[in-house]
């Protein structure tokens, strides 16, 4: 499972020339699902994205989490995490989980944050979106499982 987040002032997402989705002061997360990622290390990760201290304090200091600054936050889903660039000069995305997995996955990684955490908004799965953001730094994590460990 891969996660990309960033420290966003705005964003939204548009299908079909339609905007679905917007935030304000928040983080976008794209998300990836990986061959054999589970529902616990979604769950983990909701974890693990609703306690990141990213946020500024008021001494400038990255301290605050997504609660403490009453952020919104935008979730979408987003294969091409898993391209692999090392051969040539086509990615390669075998190591992405199939479809309908993916998709099970991404819908239970949105239940598992909302519970956590309340308001979440999203994309469409497997839709050609549009995504606008303004990112707030810049300041960008990415959290990912490898070989079978998730984040601590």
């Amino acid at each position: 499972m891969k996660l990309v987040i960033q420290r966003v002032n705005e964003a939204s997402v548009t299908v079909e020339g339609k905007v679905i989705s917007d935030i304000g002061k928040g983080l976008v997360v794209f998300f990836g699902a990986g061959e054999g990622d589970t529902e616990e290390m979604a769950d983990k990760f909701a974890d693990k994205l609703v306690k990141l201290r990213i946020f500024q304090d008021e001494n400038g200091k990255t301290n605050l989490s997504l609660a403490d600054v009453g952020g919104e936050v935008l979730i979408i889903s987003q294969f091409t995490l898993y391209a692999d660039c090392r051969k040539g000069n086509r990615p390669s995305f075998v190591k992405a989980c199939e479809p309908g997995r993916a998709e099970e996955l991404y819908e239970y990684f949105l239940k598992a944050f909302q519970w956590r955490y309340g308001s979440v908004k999203k994309g469409i799965f497997g839709a050609d979106m549009k995504v606008r953001l303004e990112n707030d730094g810049p300041f960008t994590i990415c959290l990912d499982s490898w070989e079978g460990e998730s984040t601590r």
